[in-house]
C-alpha cells in the first residue's frame, strides 16, 4: 500500500486536517507578503520535525532531548555544503546525504550505548550530547561561522529574484520563493506519508507494544533495544531532513535557528498540544503553535488599542502586547487541561462517543 491505511478517524478531525493542508498548499496565492509565507514554511518544517519526534515519544516511549541536534545536523550539512561548493543542486543532495548518514550514525551510537538504561537516564544522556554538539558548533567558527552562523546562496531557481511566471491567469505570479516553498511543502508531505506508513507497519505495531508494556513485549520475543534503536535512527533521519529544508528556506544556518534548546521546548509543547502517538497531532499542533507565536502579539495589540479607545483601560492592561508570552502560557495550560490527550486524541474520543 502506498498510503498508510491509517486515516485520521473522525469527521471533525478529518475536516480540520484538510483545511490546514489545503491552506498550506495554497499559501503563496492566498496570503501575499513575505511574513505569511515564512509562517507557512515554518509550519511545514515543524510539522515534519514534531512528527519525527512523535515517532520516538508517542510510539516508542523514548524521551530524548537530542532531537534539535539532528535538526541542526541536517541544517548545517546542507548549509555548509552550499557555502563551500556553491549554489548547486549537487551541493544540496550531497550535504543532505552526509547529514543523514551522520545523524543516523550518532543516533545508532546513542541508542546502542544509552537505551539500555532507564528512561530518565537516557534523557539526560541525550541532553548532554546535544549540549556538547551545540557548544562544538559554536566553537568551530572556522567551519560553522560560530554564533553568527553561515549565510549561503541556493540554486537560482529557488531565489526570490527568479521569475517563472509573471502576471499569469488571475494575476498569478510564480517566483523562486514560491518554488522554494513548494519544495519544502511537497517534501514534507512525502516524508510525512512515509512516517505514517512506518507506524502502521508491523515494526510500528511492535513499537506501540513496547511503549505500552516493554516487559510483556520482551517476553513475547521482541528485541526491545533493537526496535527502540531503529526508531531513534529513523527519528534522527527525518529530523535531519527537516533541518535541511529549514536551511534551504532560510538560506542561513546558525545555532539559534537549529540547535537552541528553546526549539526542543517548542517541539515538546507541540507534541503535547497536538496529541502524542498520532502523527496527525504534529500538523495541528504546529499550525496552532506557530500561528500563535507569530500573530498572538499582533492580535493582543489590536485588542489593547480597541479597549483603550472604548475607555476600558483597566481591562485593556490585561491585553498589553508585552504580555503575549504570558497569554501563550495560559493557552497552553488550558489546552492541556481541556485536551489531556491532545487535540487529536480529544477529537477521536468524541467521534467514538
Amino acid at each position: 500500500m502506498i498510503l498508510s491505511g491509517n486515516p485520521p478517524r473522525g469527521k471533525v478531525l478529518t475536516a480540520l486536517l484538510i483545511v490546514i493542508v489545503a491552506v498550506l498548499a495554497l499559501a503563496p496565492f492566498l496570503f501575499p507578503g513575505s511574513k505569511p509565507l515564512n509562517v507557512a514554511a515554518k509550519i511545514c518544517v515543524f510539522a515534519l520535525l514534531v512528527a519525527s519526534y512523535d515517532l520516538l515519544l508517542g510510539y516508542a516511549g523514548i524521551v530524548s532531548f537530542a532531537h534539535t541536534m539532528f535538526f541542526g545536523i541536517g541544517a548545517y550539512g546542507v548549509g555548509l555544503m552550499l557555502y563551500a561548493l556553491g549554489p548547486t543542486w549537487s551541493a544540496i543532495f550531497l550535504g543532505l546525504a552526509a547529514a543523514i548518514v551522520l545523524a543516523a550514525l550518532l543516533a545508532l551510537a546513542i541508542g546502542l550505548f544509552s537505551l539500555r538504561v532507564q528512561t530518565i537516564f537516557f534523557a539526560m544522556v541525550t541532553l548532554a550530547v546535544a549540549s556538547a554538539f551545540a557548544v562544538l558548533a559554536s566553537q568551530l567558527s572556522w567551519l560553522t561561522g560560530g554564533e553568527d552562523g553561515r549565510t549561503f546562496r541556493v540554486p537560482e531557481v529557488l531565489r526570490p529574484g527568479f521569475k517563472l511566471l509573471e502576471n499569469g491567469p488571475f494575476d498569478i505570479s510564480i517566483s523562486g520563493r514560491t518554488l522554494s516553498y513548494y519544495l519544502v511543502f511537497c517534501t514534507v508531505v512525502v516524508l510525512f506519508l512515509v512516517m505514517l506508513r512506518i507506524v502502521e507497519s508491523p515494526f510500528g505495531r511492535v513499537l506501540q507494544a513496547i511503549r505500552e508494556n516493554p516487559f510483556r513485549a520482551e517476553a513475547l520475543g521482541y528485541r526491545i533495544i533493537y526496535h527502540r534503536t531503529i526508531a531513534n535512527v529513523l527519528g534522527a533521519i527525518f529530523a535531519a531532513c527537516a533541518g535541511g529544508l529549514n536551511a534551504i528556506w532560510l538560506r542561513y544556518t546558525g545555532p539559534d535557528t537549529t540547535l537552541s534548546f528553546n526549539i526542543m521546548i517548542d517541539i515538546l509543547l507541540i507534541v503535547v498540544i497536538g496529541g502524542m502517538g498520532t502523527l496527525y497531532g504534529a500538523i495541528i499542533g504546529a499550525a496552532l503553535f506557530v500561528l500563535a507565536e507569530n500573530y498572538l502579539q499582533t492580535l493582543m495589540g489590536a485588542a489593547f488599542g480597541a479597549l483603550n479607545a472604548s475607555g476600558a483601560g483597566f481591562v485593556a492592561n490585561f491585553f498589553n502586547p508585552d504580555r503575549w508570552l504570558l497569554w501563550l502560557g495560559i493557552l497552553f495550560i488550558l489546552s492541556v487541561y481541556f485536551f489531556p490527550t491532545g487535540i487529536v486524541g480529544k477529537l477521536r474520543a468524541e467521534s467514538k462517543s
